[in-house]
């Protein structure tokens, strides 16, 4: 019980990656706001965590609206009390290589992906120091460090993203250390979600993974969720600033 009497507001808590993540922390005690562009997803997280006996509540928000972001906060506050923790996991990406990307995709792709992690932060890290400090957790990519093409071409805009937050995950380790808040990252390889699938097959994915990755299958939701619990827990209390891999060894080579 980690987190007995923290609150934790996860983006993108609809499905995948932030999913694993809200039953992961309620399971070590932390209440639990659920935020999704999709608020139907964001309330079947929400109910998920209630019926394995935990706290949570579902909200419909959009990161790239401050002001939903703010709507999220005070629903969270209002229910429980404070907020404690930060994950900052939603993202998208769409399959346009540099020659049919649009500025529109670029657009969206930045927009979620990296101004989305700095409205978050931005809204809701004073709430955190309000109660004396906690931490964030960014979710990045390996695609951070190296670019991954399962077609003939790769993603710039998501590459672009991704490696924004890294270093952007190090400014805010700078900037909220004096309000006692810790900010590090997780850097996900390819791990079985919605949005994997929803851009390639299983058998592409794991195709790609048998060359390059040192564990020969797809990542869980569940094993990225279990860093980001480490990251956010007082076990990591001398951790700020890094970004972790979670990516079967794929960064070795």
């Amino acid at each position: 019980m980690r987190f007995d009497g923290a609150s934790s507001l996860i983006t993108g808590a609809g499905s995948g990656i932030g999913r694993a993540t809200a039953l992961r922390l309620a399971s070590e005690g932390s209440a639990v706001l659920c935020l999704d562009v999709r608020g139907e997803a964001a309330e079947e997280t929400a109910a998920m965590v209630q019926d394995t006996g935990g706290r949570a509540v579902g909200a419909r928000g959009d990161v790239r609206r401050r002001e939903e972001i703010e709507r999220a906060l005070a629903l969270a506050v209002e229910r429980f009390g404070k907020v404690t923790h930060l994950v900052n996991n939603a993202a998208v990406s769409t399959g346009s290589g540099l020659a049919t990307l649009t500025d529109e995709e670029w657009h969206y792709v930045l927009d979620v992906n990296l101004k989305g992690v700095f409205l978050t932060t931005q809204v809701v890290a004073p709430a955190i120091a309000e109660t004396g400090g906690g931490a964030v957790v960014n979710l990045s990519s390996i695609e951070s460090e190296i670019v991954y093409a399962s077609k003939d071409h790769c993603t710039p805009h998501y590459n672009a993203s991704k490696g924004g937050v890294k270093m952007l995950t190090k400014a805010l380790a700078h900037e909220l250390a004096p309000m006692n808040i810790r900010v590090n990252a997780v850097a996900p390889g390819i791990i079985e979600t919605p949005m994997l699938l929803a851009l390639s097959t299983r058998e592409r994915a794991e195709e790609a993974i048998r060359p390059r990755a040192l564990i020969k299958r797809l990542g869980r939701p569940e094993e990225v969720a279990a860093a980001i619990a480490f990251l956010l827990s007082d076990d990591a209390s001398f951790i700020s600033g890094i970004q972790l891999p979670v990516d079967g060894g794929w960064l070795v080579h």
